[in-house]
């Protein structure tokens, strides 16, 4: 897939491929930043499963929230979490690779498919980046998500 830091096609061209628009930057829930820069890294603040400031899904995973559903909304928060870094690294072509992820997932008592559950933010940043889209995750099951939302997730990128 190309990628910037391939020489090959811009990452916006890549997303307009996709037919992917990125959305504007989620507003914050408290006193902090949706994305800072260090260095030649950008750093994101949790991303919540929010579409047009509505969460998309919500309550537990194996629970109220199936793994299919909870797969689709970490995915919309890869791309809020995206759409962060891209405004503070410049532009989404200024990132030339996703370094890691860190997902939450609100899970029921008895669910442990996190892993899976993680696959749709990463499997969209090999999408969108290709080969600089490979990272290291965490998926980590938690009892409770900020709103009730169902994933939340963080994002580091390299910059050029």
């Amino acid at each position: 897939m190309p990628t910037r830091s391939t020489g090959a096609a811009s990452v916006s061209a890549r997303l307009d491929e996709l037919g992917i628009t990125l959305p504007p930057v989620a507003k914050p829930l408290a006193a902090y930043t949706p994305a800072t820069r260090v260095g030649s890294q950008v750093w994101t603040s949790g991303q919540l499963c929010s579409v047009n400031g509505e969460l998309v899904a919500v309550g537990k995973v194996g629970a109220e929230v199936s793994a299919d559903e909870a797969t689709r909304a970490a995915r919309i928060c890869a791309l809020n979490a995206l759409a962060a870094a891209a405004e503070v690294a410049g532009g989404v072509d200024a990132i030339t690779r996703i370094v890691k992820l860190v997902v939450l997932v609100a899970s029921d008592p008895g669910f442990t498919g996190q892993p899976a559950v993680a696959n749709g933010a990463s499997q969209l940043m090999g999408e969108i980046f290709g080969e600089a889209g490979v990272h290291v995750r965490s998926a980590v099951g938690v009892s409770v998500l900020p709103l009730d939302a169902a994933v939340e997730l963080e994002l580091v990128v390299e910059t050029s």
